[in-house]
Formats: C-alpha cells, structure tokens, sequence
C-alpha cells in the first residue's frame, strides 16, 4: 500500500447522498478477487449509457457525457465530493478498491456506511467527514483543494477545515501499512519465534 502524502487537486463533484456500493462498482464485476483493474467500471450504469459486463472493451462503449467523471475539467481528480451515507448497501471491499484504482486517494462527505468506512483504510484510501455546510463550501469550490493528512486539515478556497482520524488509521496510512505490512514489521520476530518453536517441538 502506497503512503499517504499530501494531496492536492481538482476534487470531482458528486452531488448525490446514499450512494450504495452497487453504484460504486456493480455486481457482475465482483468475480475477481484481485485487488486491481476495477477503475474503467468505476460507477459503470452512471458512466456509459449501455450495461457493462466483464471482458467488455470500455474504450469503445457509449458514454454519458453529462456524468461528473466524463466530464474534461475533473479528469485526473484525486479527491471525490460526495453527500450523506457514501458506501451504503452491501459491505463488498471491491467499492474502495474500485475508487484507489480509478485514482481516488480521498473522499470527503457528511457521514459514511461504517463497513465501506472501514474498508477505506484498509485499502489506502481516506475517508473525511465533514458538515453539510463544509460540504456545501467545497462543492462551490474553485480551482484545487489540499488534503494535509498529518495536520488533518482540508484548504479550500483559502479556508482551513480540520477533520478527525483515529491516531492508529492516520499511522498507518501516512506509513503505507495495510494488515499485511503491520504484520511484515514483525519478520524477524516471526522468524526468530518459528527457529525456536521448531528446534522445541522438532517431532512436528
């Protein structure tokens, strides 16, 4: 998992609440448990006008142009705007894989379905809570916004919005460890406990 560093760009405006992990990335694309190549059917029924399947050449479907992430002005977003209850519906962990590969490294809203909140940190992403007002305020925005995740703060339009994050998340993300690179800190541990298990309990 890549670190968090500090973040500044356009931020793509999706002005809709409850936005289900279905939406996010639809069902029939969920067969594969690889953690990359999800980005081209990111929010596949809103961005291309016929149904997607798996194998499908996406450069060659019809495209919404009307969808936010058609649009010119917000290609290359690494930040995503979004309303009330963003990642609801089923707990698939596909959603924020989805997302990280499209390019997101930050969504910020009002308040997030708590599995797909979880799912976030685990995945590289960072999830910002912020009021309606703040989000009204950012969705107005002009030009870039920087996300500084060590000092938890959003700059927008020359304003300053503090955000909070659990002390062990923030860690972990500025540091790039997922679960499985908490546990690689430990290798010589590992190793060190296995020799001696081993040399203990040789008749296993």
């Amino acid at each position: 998992m890549n670190k968090f560093t500090l973040i500044t760009s356009i931020a793509a405006p999706l002005d809709r609440a409850n936005v289900d992990t279905d939406a996010i990335i639809p069902k029939q694309f969920l067969k594969s448990i690889k953690r990359s190549g999800f980005g081209p059917n990111l929010f596949d029924q809103w961005r291309y006008e016929d149904h997607g399947e798996v194998g499908m050449d996406n450069s060659k479907r019809p495209v919404n142009q009307d969808f936010v992430l058609n649009k010119p002005e917000y290609q290359g977003a690494k930040i995503l705007l979004t309303r009330e209850n963003f990642g609801c519906g089923s707990s698939r962990e596909h959603a924020p894989w989805a997302l990280e590969d499209y390019g997101f490294k930050a969504i910020i809203a009002p308040s997030f379905a708590d599995i797909f909140y979880n799912n976030c940190f685990k995945n590289g992403l960072l999830p910002i809570v912020q009021s309606n007002a703040v989000m009204d305020a950012l969705f107005a925005t002009q030009g870039e916004i920087t996300i500084d995740l060590e000092a938890q703060t959003v700059n927008a339009n020359n304003n300053t919005y503090k955000f909070e994050v659990d002390v062990e998340r923030k860690r972990r993300l500025l540091n790039g460890l997922d679960d499985i690179g908490l546990t690689l800190q430990y290798t010589d541990t590992i190793k060190a406990f296995e020799k001696s298990y081993f040399k203990t309990y040789s008749w296993l």
